[in-house]
């Protein structure tokens, strides 16, 4: 039932049809990845039902038991001095109860130059964003199915501007115990700005993820499918160096098919040694790799790679992502079991 469920509003949410993604909304950074093992599989998985206790950022239907009393920072420098991380920690309170979650990610934007009109110094500004959630998941009885919700606070400042928002999060994860697969989705960011910057209010991105993975038996692999954006379908746009110019002087810009607007859709991750003390993890974004990809040159753009490695009750993680031949991001990340 609830596989037919899953298909259904899949089918539902990806036939409605908006225009492009980008510079819509405020908040962005709310779409950062949470933690390394996240950017190394492409980001935005949200299948994960571990004891990764940054997961919950993403999806609050994740927060279980083998998160008890785990606390995890991670830290990245992701453009010249932008830095941002992000930090969680669960606890159980007891079996009936169950599971709190609380995550905090942020993002320094450093230090800029301010001008006036006339481009006359006016003295240096700094900006920063930071979000602080809390979450708690449900097991429906007898089932293997789990709902969870975040409720963020949001607190934004830009120069001498200030912004301030709350958003909710809900997820659902669905475990096939049998056949070790899981279903997932969750619908992010939902919320409203409390003030604005200057007086005009902005959307959230709010987003609609759905994910599949599975553990292959007699293989230690566990393959990830994400499709993001499905809140609308056209997240495509015509690339000016793709287009074309007749002999009269008329332009014809490129036309993205509907295959490689659907692929922008679909984000693919693999772990190598799944839930042991060393593996080793792989992903390619889509969406990432052909909006950032140059013309006529190979840029490996939209994959990435990850490795984690567990020392008694520490556990230690590293990405590394490919976005352009100018830019590439690490992430480091530390996991302590306080038990």
């Amino acid at each position: 039932m609830f596989k037919k469920a899953f298909i259904y509003l899949f089918l539902f949410t990806t036939a409605l049809t908006y225009s492009q993604i980008g510079g819509k909304y405020t908040y962005q950074f709310l779409n950062l990845v949470t933690s390394p093992r996240q950017a190394a599989l492409g980001g935005k998985i949200i299948t994960l039902y571990d004891y990764d206790v940054n997961q919950a950022i993403y999806n609050p239907a994740t927060i279980n038991r083998e998160m008890d009393n785990h606390l995890s920072a991670n830290y990245g420098n992701y453009y010249g001095e932008v830095n941002y991380g992000t930090a969680a920690y669960a606890y159980t309170w007891d079996r009936h109860v169950q599971t709190f979650h609380m995550g905090v990610n942020y993002v320094d934007y450093g230090t800029f130059e301010g001008r006036d009109q006339n481009g006359l110094l006016t003295g240096d500004f700094t900006g920063s964003e930071i979000a602080l959630s809390f979450g708690y998941a449900y097991n429906v009885p007898y089932t293997t199915l789990y709902l969870g919700t975040n409720l963020k606070f949001i607190s934004s400042t830009l120069e001498s501007y200030n912004s301030f928002g709350v958003a909710l999060d809900l997820g659902a994860i669905y475990i096939d115990e049998d056949n070790d697969i899981h279903y997932a989705i969750a619908l992010r960011n939902a919320g409203t700005q409390i003030s604005t910057y200057a007086g005009l209010q902005e959307k959230l991105p709010f987003e609609i993820i759905a994910g599949i993975s599975q553990e292959v038996e007699n293989v230690p692999i566990r393959w990830h499918i994400t499709l993001e954006n499905l809140q609308q379908w056209n997240i495509a746009f015509s690339n000016p160096n793709r287009s074309e110019q007749s002999i009269d002087g008329e332009v014809t810009e490129e036309k993205v098919s509907f295959v490689n607007n659907a692929l922008r859709h679909v984000i693919l991750g693999a772990e190598l040694f799944p839930g042991k003390s060393f593996n080793l993890r792989l992903g390619y974004n889509f969406r990432r790799g052909q909006e950032l990809s140059i013309v006529d040159k190979r840029t490996f753009s939209g994959i990435s790679a990850g490795v984690s490695i567990r020392f008694n009750k520490l556990r230690f993680d590293y990405s590394y992502s490919k976005y352009t031949l100018a830019a590439n991001t690490s992430l480091l990340g530390l996991t302590i079991n306080l038990q």
